[in-house]
Formats: C-alpha cells, sequence, structure tokens
C-alpha cells in the first residue's frame, strides 16, 4: 500500500484558496482508505464551504479544527471529493495522456490531472505552490476534439495537434466521450461527442429528450447542438459556474448558471456533490437505493426553503425518466449544487436523460421507484408520493403536467429537427400512459386529479 498526501483548493469569490489537506492510502487496484483535515485559517475565511455535507460537514467549525476526518458510513472515500476526480472517460483520457493501460494510474494522479476546470468548485494539487490549470479548450475546437475522442476510443494514439482534449477531457465525468468547451464569449459548455458504440444518434436523442423535459415544466440547462462533419455534438451549459460582479448576489429569481459575462463580472464557481454523496453510498450500493433515499438526502441537506420544491422536482423526474424508459438514473446522474444566496444545497438542473429502446412490456429503472421495487409504472410511483409530495393529488397533477407534454412528444421532436428515422428508434422508448398505468389511474390523469 502507498499513502499519499494532496492538497484541496476550494474556489472562493476572489479564486482558488487552499482547503485542506486529503491523505489517501491506495492498494494495488482500489483506495483503501482515506482522511481529511481542514485548515485553520480556510475554517475562518468568508464564504469558505463544506467539500462534503455528509463527511465533512461544518455545523460547528470550532470544533472541525485540527480533526482529521474520515468518511462517514465506512466508505473508503470522501464523497464530496470522489465527485471532483474524473470518472470513466476523464481516466481514459488521462490514460492517454500517459501512454498507460486502463485503471494503472493511481487515485491521486486522476485526482490531480483532472484540472481546474473540473465539476464545482474544488481543486486537488500535489503541494500548496502548484498552480492550477485550466482544461477547457474553445468552441471552436470542437473538431479537433471529436478526432481526438475517436482516437482515443480506438485506442490510437494522440498527435500533437490535437492534445487539446488531454487538457479539455481530463475532467469528464461519465462514460461517454466529451470535452469542457469555453464559447466566444467565454462561458463554459460541456461538449458530448458520439461513441463508436451508438447505435442512434444519441447526442440528438438526448438534446430532444431534455428540450422535452423543459417543456414539461422540469429544471433543464441551457442546450445547443453543434453538427461537427456530419456528427452531431451536444453542448450543455455548465450549470455549476455563474459570472457576477460587486458584493451582493443576484436575487432568488435570477437563474444563477445563465447569468454571462460582463465588464467588471468574474466567473465564479458552485460547489458540487452527487446524489451518491448524499445518500451516503458507493457505486456498488447505487442499485439498491431508491427515488425515496434522493427525497430523504434532499430534506436532510437542502435549505430548508429548498425542500418541497427540490421534492416535487425530484419526483417529477422519476415520471418523466418513466415515461421515456430513462433507466440511466443512477445516484450519479443526480446533483446538488451548493447555492450562495441560501448557503444551503439544492437540486441540480437535469442532466444524462436518454430513452432507451426496448421490446419488454415491463420496464425497470436503475433506482427503486415505489412499493413494488424499480418497476417503471405510474402506480409504482404513486405509491411512494408521500416521500416528495404529502398530498396524493399533488403527485397525480404532476403527472397530469408531464402526460400533457409527452403525448405530443413525436411532434415536439419533430418541431425540433429530429429526423423521421431517430423518432421511430426512440417510439420504443417513449412510453403511451396506457402502457405504464392502471386504467383506474390512467383516467384520473387524464382529467388532472
Amino acid at each position: 500500500m502507498a499513502t499519499t498526501r494532496l492538497h484541496v483548493f476550494a474556489h472562493l469569490a476572489d479564486g482558488f484558496v487552499p482547503a485542506g489537506r486529503l491523505t489517501l492510502t491506495e492498494g494495488r487496484r482500489e483506495v483503501e482508505a482515506s482522511s481529511f483535515a481542514y485548515g485553520l485559517r480556510y475554517l475562518e475565511r468568508p464564504g469558505s464551504f463544506e467539500l462534503d455535507p455528509v463527511s465533512l460537514a461544518l455545523d460547528d467549525r470550532a470544533a472541525a479544527r485540527g480533526v482529521e476526518f474520515r468518511p462517514a458510513h465506512q466508505l473508503t472515500q470522501f464523497g464530496g471529493l470522489r465527485d471532483a476526480a474524473p470518472d470513466a472517460w476523464g481516466r481514459r483520457v488521462i490514460e492517454a495522456r500517459h501512454k498507460v493501460p486502463a485503471n494503472s494510474l493511481s487515485e491521486a494522479v486522476y485526482l490531480i490531472e483532472a484540472g481546474s476546470d473540473r465539476v464545482g468548485a474544488l481543486d486537488v494539487r500535489a503541494d500548496l505552490q502548484a498552480e492550477g490549470h485550466a482544461g477547457a479548450a474553445s468552441v471552436q475546437s470542437l473538431g479537433y476534439l471529436l478526432e481526438a475522442s475517436e482516437r482515443i476510443e480506438h485506442g490510437l494514439p494522440i498527435p500533437s495537434a490535437l492534445a487539446g482534449l488531454f487538457d479539455a477531457g481530463g475532467s469528464a465525468g461519465g462514460a461517454r466521450p466529451k470535452a469542457t468547451v469555453r464559447d466566444d464569449q467565454g462561458v463554459l459548455w460541456l461538449a458530448k461527442f458520439p461513441s463508436a458504440a451508438d447505435t442512434f444518434d444519441v447526442a440528438r436523442a438526448e438534446y430532444a429528450s431534455l428540450r422535452l423535459a423543459a417543456l414539461a415544466g422540469l429544471n433543464v440547462p441551457p442546450l445547443q447542438l453543434r453538427d461537427i462533419g456530419g456528427k452531431t455534438a451536444l453542448l450543455i451549459r455548465r450549470f455549476d459556474r455563474f459570472w457576477h460582479k460587486g458584493t451582493s448576489l443576484p436575487g432568488p429569481d435570477i437563474v444563477l448558471h445563465e447569468t454571462g459575462p460582463q465588464p467588471g463580472a468574474s466567473e465564479q464557481r458552485l460547489p458540487f456533490v452527487s446524489g451518491l454523496t448524499l445518500v451516503g453510498c458507493d457505486e456498488y450500493e447505487s442499485v439498491t437505493r431508491s427515488y425515496a433515499d434522493l427525497a430523504a438526502a434532499i430534506r436532510r441537506y437542502a435549505h430548508p426553503a429548498l425542500i418541497r420544491a427540490n421534492a416535487a422536482e425530484l419526483f417529477a423526474r422519476m415520471v418523466f425518466n418513466i415515461f421515456v424508459s430513462n433507466d440511466d438514473d443512477h445516484l450519479r446522474n443526480h446533483g446538488f449544487l451548493r447555492d450562495p444566496r441560501y448557503g444551503g444545497w439544492r437540486l441540480s438542473p437535469l442532466y444524462d436523460v436518454v430513452p432507451r429502446p426496448g421490446i419488454a412490456h415491463e420496464r425497470q429503472l436503475h433506482l427503486q421507484v415505489g412499493l413494488q421495487g424499480k418497476l417503471a409504472t405510474l402506480d409504482n410511483a404513486l405509491s411512494a408520493h408521500a416521500a416528495f409530495l404529502p398530498e396524493r393529488p399533488d403527485a397525480v397533477a404532476a403527472m397530469h403536467r408531464i402526460w400533457l407534454c409527452l403525448r405530443e412528444w413525436r411532434t415536439h421532436f419533430e418541431e425540433l429537427g429530429v429526423p423521421g428515422s431517430l423518432i421511430d428508434t426512440l417510439a420504443a422508448g417513449i412510453r403511451d400512459l396506457d402502457d405504464i398505468a392502471s386504467p383506474a389511474l390512467r383516467a384520473l390523469i387524464r382529467r388532472g386529479g
């Protein structure tokens, strides 16, 4: 086993500052143990925040001084710091940079090389004097980034002319090819590219599905589709960034991530943790958890002023996922942001929603839905409504709202320019109300309660 000490930095109003020291003990294949100690100066800084609300809470800052924290729930890593590490695709990019086999680097290397443009408001460096390095590429380089991602997928070397992906893609989460880019105004976007394993245009399907979710009233970030030499890339505006000038923050009616560059404004970062972190488990346990577990985490960790709206939004997302057969709804695909206006956590905008075409009448989601487990039906969702919406009629009204939009999904997709062939493919994933609700519940939903 090897022990490595790393320095974690947090981004506050004026930039990155040291937040504390992370100690990792690693075996041959995984992290065996970890500990973290907050820096004393960090605990006194205005605007400093907890790096992990579950394992590194700062409810009592005086009591946190000099404490060597360990991960809660007998985990080997802190969820809030694990969320700052690259996921499958980012690791492939880092491995390609080092020209080494898959999963052959230490967790410390992956953490350091994710770069300063990683999700959230943290950075990890080898020492206190190390400089952060931004990883975002220009949006004008999308073609080069796509070519580099294709070479990595096929195990080919990356020529120096395409090496920009090493910085732009090293922080990326998920398994699909992607990179971080800045547009001509300086705004940060996540670019998602096609994969060699795709059987249909996933980028266009995700774009249309998220636009449909927005029409159904769900919280969705700004989106763009880009054609790159006949291939489609989906650009999603990074919702963990906002632009701000002055000392007072925008009011609660302003969507932070939709603010943009202006004279005198600087780019600020919102701390991010995944649902995996708030529920307090690891990837292997995600399959055993439920939407109700996420709702319980919202009640425990979200700011009190946001709990009711966040729980209602989560219920609506579960219903939407049932309609579109999105079974990639694992805990990492639910996120939370720390909103500085409230000094607390809130549900992030929706992401990673793609219909799963299938032929089975009975389908399941990744997370448990209700009393019938993972069964993807509206009756099953309604059986658990009290975890999200105390009043049953409110839950039925949410289903009614989403159904009104989903019943016209073909028309919406056509208006978004989705080709007929892709619509036909996705039709095997997007369910009719009759397929996912009992006759009694169908009648209730159709009349709105």
